[in-house]
């Protein structure tokens, strides 16, 4: 008898606990696994470890999980998707994504728990995002009793080359397992502090392209540029003609990036090359801004080539790289107020902020089906107030980002299990 009624005090004790004090007993586990994350980064495609840690603590909470779900274009390339599955009655189906992959990033952070995977880092916060999907995964285990529905979990492998969320569909993914009735995501941010959301009704993050240029000229010696056609300064001349179509080309109010992020050519000083290769990267939010931008590039760099003299037949080649486009990311306007109303209630009035949209780019909003399923994607504080303030912050993709893990932690999954509870009340 006072075993059974010691039974019934402890599960009174447990019912009454509140979500803060939930997080604060998890928090010392999930903190430790937000390490191992950290300490062992694998680059896209390549996230077997961190796949099957993710997948084996979401079993050890309940959850029904299948691995390995996905196929890619390319053969033989794994995809190390996960979908966990929470069933709890008959109720709408929400879907939380959280990314996997890391970047070729050497760290630079004098944390102790550094990545051991020379020339690898999570420098895009993804361990925190596997961390706050654990914990809100506990989290919503341990609450079934308020809210009716199924929590489709989803551990995404490539999203930093923005093929993870296509090769899941492409394996039946709404076919496989349930079809969400609306999907949330969270990504940390440096340029607001941890404890803090941000949120972006509509677009929230650009479409992006990958453009490669091969400028073609006519090599040969150093000491004779007049009997060559010299790539390199054609290219020099090409990426600064490319500002051109942002300054002058694009309506003020249509936010456009065009960036040269790499140029390779040549072997040696004293020889000009036979060509020159850009690699570009262009960011925008409409469809027709996009489209008329790619045609500009390709323009462009012709019509440098043809100033300098270069025939036809050793013209530029523009070649958009397929595989790595990605449409915006829009945040379903009736959805995402709704969310910050919870998100205020939960986490206090000034813990909550509307942001203007990003020029990052993403695919989680692949998993919306072109706006057919109501999605979201919030911003989760993980700065340090007092870098922030001085303007010493290191940003996403540094090799010196360490978000603040606590109190980013704490807030990243007391919003997530507020959110999924609000789209799931009984």
């Amino acid at each position: 008898m006072k075993r059974l009624l010691l039974l019934l005090l402890l599960s009174s004790t447990l019912t009454a606990q509140t979500l803060d004090q939930r997080i604060d007993r998890a928090l010392p586990a999930l903190l430790e696994t937000y390490r191992t994350f950290h300490t062992n980064p694998e680059l896209s495609t390549q996230e077997a470890k961190a796949s099957a840690l993710l997948a084996q603590q979401l079993r050890t909470l309940g959850y029904e999980v299948t691995e390995r779900v996905g196929k890619y274009l390319e053969p033989n390339t794994t995809s190390y998707g996960v979908v966990a599955l929470l069933r709890n009655g008959n109720g709408p189906v929400v879907l939380v994504r959280s990314d996997m992959d890391a970047l070729p990033v050497t760290e630079q952070t004098g944390l102790p728990f550094a990545s051991t995977n020379a020339g690898v880092m999570h420098a895009c916060g993804h361990d925190l995002h596997m961390t706050t999907l654990i914990g809100t995964a506990k989290m919503l285990a341990e609450t079934k009793s308020q809210w009716r529905g199924t929590v489709m979990l989803i551990g995404q492998p490539a999203e930093e080359i923005v093929r993870g969320a296509e090769a899941m569909l492409r394996d039946g993914l709404y076919e496989r397992f349930p079809r969400p009735d609306y999907s949330l995501a969270l990504h940390d941010v440096p340029v607001i502090e941890a404890g803090k959301i941000g949120y972006v009704p509509g677009y929230i993050m650009a479409a992006s392209d990958s453009i490669n240029i091969t400028v073609r000229g006519v090599g040969g010696h150093g000491a004779a540029p007049h009997t060559t056609k010299d790539p390199v300064v054609l290219a020099s001349e090409t990426v600064l003609a490319l500002q051109t179509i942002v300054s002058r080309e694009r309506n003020p109010l249509d936010p456009v990036v065009l960036t040269v992020g790499m140029i390779q050519g040549g072997t040696k000083r004293n020889i000009i090359p036979d060509e020159v290769k850009l690699y570009a990267t262009l960011r925008t939010f409409k469809p027709d801004v996009r489209q008329r931008f790619l045609d500009s590039i390709e323009r462009v760099a012709k019509g440098v080539a043809m100033t300098a003299g270069v025939s036809s037949e050793r013209a530029p080649i523009v070649e958009l790289v397929q595989g790595e486009s990605v449409a915006p990311t829009w945040n379903d306007p009736a959805l995402t107020e709704r969310l910050a109303t919870t998100l205020r209630a939960a986490l206090g009035e000034g813990n909550v902020a509307q942001l203007d949209p990003m020029m990052v780019s993403e695919d989680f909003g692949r998993f919306a089906l072109d706006r057919k399923i109501p999605s979201s994607l919030l911003f989760l504080g993980a700065g340090d107030a007092a870098q922030i303030a001085a303007g010493t912050q290191p940003g996403l993709h540094s090799s010196k980002w360490a978000p603040v893990a606590e109190p980013a932690l704490r807030t990243g999954i007391k919003a997530m299990t507020s959110m999924v509870t609000e789209l799931l009340k009984k």
